[in-house]
Parts: structure tokens; sequence; C-alpha cells
């Protein structure tokens, strides 16, 4: 169930869940807010889901991509956004170097099996001198909570706030800061 429904969505719950149109909407204005993205601007959302935070981003004026692990996703979000949506992992990006401007990653981030390789691929795809990175994870405090309920919070990897913003320096960012949005969400902003 944990997997069907949030690590490799599929099936008719999981699209309505992600393709609701508040899908983890908790997140957008903080993630928005740390990427100040406008019309020149490209973003990539890794682990997008159903594409309804790729809809918000583009009222910034930005382009955008979504990137997700769930053949199910990605043709939801192509529906949902109506921008270009790829089948792949995120520690494994098929995109070329300094491609985009932005990088987001909203609730999946605790998902991804190799953080370090993950943010190295998202380093890679930034604009070195404009880039900018944007994580909105689940706090460890949350585990057990109607946030990261179990079983689900035995399928994911929770970090404190040093040891999350330590991943992104290990991966090469040379600036990172975790904040709290509240006691159970943590945002990871770094510049390549």
């Amino acid at each position: 169930m944990t997997d069907r429904i949030a690590r490799r969505p599929h099936g008719r719950r999981a699209r309505a869940t992600y393709g609701a149109d508040d899908a983890h909407s908790f997140a957008w204005e903080p993630v928005l807010a740390a990427l100040a993205l406008g019309p020149g601007d490209r973003l990539l959302d890794v682990g997008c889901g159903g594409g309804v935070f790729l809809r918000r981003a583009l009222e910034t004026g930005c382009r955008a991509t979504g990137v997700d692990h769930s053949r199910e996703m990605v043709g939801l979000a192509r529906k949902t956004s109506g921008v270009e949506v790829v089948l792949a992992e995120a520690e494994d990006l098929p995109f070329t170097d300094h491609e985009f401007t932005a990088v987001s990653s909203l609730v999946a981030f605790f998902f991804f099996a190799d953080a370090v390789r993950a943010l190295r691929e998202f380093r890679r795809v930034l604009e070195p001198e404009r880039g900018r990175l944007a994580i909105f994870t689940t706090a460890p405090e949350a585990k057990g909570s109607p946030a990261a309920p179990y079983p689900l919070a035995t399928r994911g990897h929770f970090y404190s706030d040093d040891e999350l913003a330590h991943l992104a320096l290990a991966a090469g960012f040379s600036e990172s800061r975790v904040s709290r949005t509240d006691e159970w969400a943590q945002l990871l902003v770094a510049q390549p």
C-alpha cells in the first residue's frame, strides 16, 4: 500500500490524491518564496507527482519541466500541467549540465534511495551562477504522525536539520540552510 500510494504512486487512489488541486499545497508558497521564480527561470520539479505544483509554478512566468519515477504520475502531470514531464529517477536525471535555474522537490526527498547522489544530480543540472534549490521534506519528528504515518514512516529517510544541510554540502553545494515551516516540515535551500 505504501509503495502504491506514496513511493511509486499508481492506481485510482494515487491519481486522485496527487491529481487533487491542493496536493501538497502547504509546501507551495515556502518553496516558491525560496526560489523567487520569474520569467527568466527554468524550473525542474523532481518527484512532481500529479503536476499540480508545476501548474502553480507556471503562474510566476517561469518555464518548467517535471520528472517522476512513476509512469502513471508522469502521464497525469503532463495532463495537469501541460509541460514536459519525463520518467526518470532523481539520482539519474536525463538533462544536460546547467539546464535549469531552479530545482524543487516537494514531499518526495525522503523516498530518494541515495540522497547525496540525487543532490549531486540537482547541482549538475543547475546553472552555477543563478541556480538555486528548494526541497520541502518531512522532519523526523513527524514519524508516526498524520504527516508520516506507519508503515510509510518505515519506508522514508528522515534527517535532522543539521544532517539535511550537510547532505547538500556533501553533494557540492556551496551554501545550504534548513528552516522549519512548522514542527514537521523542513525546507532545505541551497546554491551551487
